[in-house]
């Protein structure tokens, strides 16, 4: 008997085509990419056009602080004061696994920049699973995954990490993204523990084509639905990333 996946939408124009309608539902979702190839703008994009289909959203920054995400934002046409107003889109500054200790600051258990103590990881993962129950949450962006592995030395922790992160994702039920760098060239691709660990992986890259760098998405896996696994172009405009499922790069 076939098994067939319930699809959510993911709000990037022109991927769903990709993707024959969108992510498996439930599912956890690698967004891999190099610095400045829109990985942020992806996760909130997605989180975004859930609020306004009345489904709330959860984005955890684990690098900077929500302000500052919010104020990089502002040359989109996008409301995410309203949708957070309505509470469709939530903040958890989860940025203090880098550098602050945690602190109680209204329903979000957010984190302060008062101290040089580490916050714990495990804390993390229980103000998040708080929040999806308590706030019925459906979708899950967390950005970058980067961040929480640069604070372990040894690679045998940071693999345990990587692994309680995804299982606290994948026994929340919500579709979640999760961001990570990309370290490496399309050439010269070299896989990671949290690739493995995901349900699907999106990668975007930037290229250089005829003296021209050219921005391309790739569905590289998607387990469970059939998609397009070739390279296709992409830019950000007023609504954010917009994917041309028809066209080519090469």
């Amino acid at each position: 008997m076939t098994i067939v996946l319930d699809r959510v939408p993911t709000g990037i124009k022109g991927l769903d085509e990709l993707l024959g309608g969108g992510f498996p539902e439930g599912k956890c979702i690698l967004v891999v990419g190099s610095p400045g190839s829109g990985k942020t703008t992806f996760a909130i994009q997605y989180l975004y056009s859930g609020a306004l289909q009345g489904e709330t959203g959860l984005y955890v920054t684990l690098d900077e602080y929500p302000d500052v995400i919010k104020q990089n934002f502002q040359s989109y046409n996008w409301d995410l004061d309203s949708v957070e107003k309505k509470g469709r889109l939530l903040f958890l500054d989860a940025s203090g696994l880098r550098r602050t200790r945690i602190k109680n600051n209204g329903p979000h258990a957010l984190f302060s920049s008062d101290s040089s103590e580490g916050v714990g990881f495990t804390e993390v993962l229980k103000t998040l699973t708080k929040l999806v129950e308590g706030e019925n949450v459906e979708r899950i962006a967390l950005d970058p995954i980067t961040s929480v592995m640069l604070r372990y030395g040894e690679e045998v922790k940071r693999r345990r990490a990587t692994v309680e992160f995804f299982d606290a994702l994948s026994d929340t039920g919500c579709t979640s993204l999760v961001t990570s760098e990309l370290k490496t060239s399309l050439l010269d691709r070299r896989f990671q523990i949290e690739e493995f660990l995901s349900h699907g992986v999106v990668v975007l890259h930037t290229l250089m084509h005829q003296g021209n760098f050219v921005r391309a998405v790739q569905v590289e896996k998607m387990r469970g639905i059939a998609h397009d696994t070739q390279i296709r172009p992409y830019q950000f405009g007023a609504a954010g990333i917009e994917v041309f499922p028809r066209d080519k790069v090469f």
